[in-house]
């Protein structure tokens, strides 16, 4: 199997209508890839946190067209990133809500799933007032393997991809605007994820500055073993890996730690002092 990860540059000075048609060109560049992967917030920047309200979209909105006719023309299965949604309300709420929201598509244009991010990231600040979250786990069927979607932030939540796992999830797909100043942090936690998972691990970043915050590029392709297969550099760049997804039934057939995880542990005895 053939993934491409574009690690796009988002700059200033780019307009979001100008980084679509580009974004949408690069996918086309892939047909013979199986399946293309775009980052976290690309069409706005993951910090221009000024932007999500400006430039939120709905789910059938420019974003999606464009993705759902470079899937088409290119015939690959397209992970699309994430845009910045606007939800209109669900009738609990007088306003509309704005999700971190990714799209996948078929070889055919047609959508195949929706994943709003879990974890928002900015503790009281950005994103994580900005954005609702998202409260679904989501899995894609391939011919030759099935996706757990996760994004950016969410990569530090192993609680996450074990539920991906035991949804059937052998290939965990993570689109993200990584900042570089915690670059280390981002290839430790793909890997990590790789080991406890025994899945392997896609994870796309961007390049160039999102509101002044340095992204870490560094997309990376990790095995079941946790073994790097492919790392991009810090700008842009396509990272184009081949991979055995019969890797994954085999390492946990190999090595079957899986089957020893322990749940529904009991909490702790409270030890009263002597």
């Amino acid at each position: 199997m053939r993934a491409s990860l574009i690690q796009i540059a988002v700059n200033e000075g780019e307009s979001v209508d100008s980084r679509r048609r580009r974004a949408a060109a690069l996918v086309c560049e892939q047909a013979g890839a199986d399946l293309v992967v775009l980052p976290e917030l690309w069409t706005t920047g993951a910090f221009a946190f000024e932007e999500f309200e400006r430039e939120a979209e709905p789910l059938e909105g420019p974003t999606y067209e464009a993705m759902a006719k470079a899937a088409s023309d290119a015939g690959v299965w397209l992970h699309a990133g994430s845009i910045p949604e606007r939800a209109a309300s669900d009738g609990h709420s007088a306003a509309d809500s704005l999700y971190n929201t990714s799209l996948v598509f078929s070889p055919s244009g047609e959508l195949a799933a929706v994943y709003r991010k879990i974890h928002r990231f900015g503790f009281d600040k950005g994103e994580a007032v900005l954005m609702s979250a998202g409260r679904e786990l989501v899995t894609v069927p391939l011919p030759d393997t099935t996706l757990g979607l996760a994004t950016c932030y969410d990569l530090r939540f192993p609680e996450l991809f074990r539920g991906l796992v035991d949804a059937g999830a052998q290939t965990l797909v993570v689109p993200a605007g990584w900042p570089e100043r915690r670059r280390a942090h981002w290839t430790l936690l793909a890997r990590a994820r790789a080991v406890e998972d025994q899945a392997f691990v896609l994870a796309c970043g961007t390049a160039g500055t999102h509101a002044g915050v340095p992204q870490a590029g560094h997309s990376i392709v990790v095995d079941p073993w946790g073994e790097v297969l492919a790392e991009a550099g810090p700008g842009e760049e396509v990272l184009t890996v081949d991979f055995d997804p019969a890797r994954v039934p085999a390492t946990r057939d190999q090595f079957p730690a899986l089957k020893d995880r322990v749940l529904g542990l009991d909490p702790p005895r409270r030890q009263d002092a002597s």
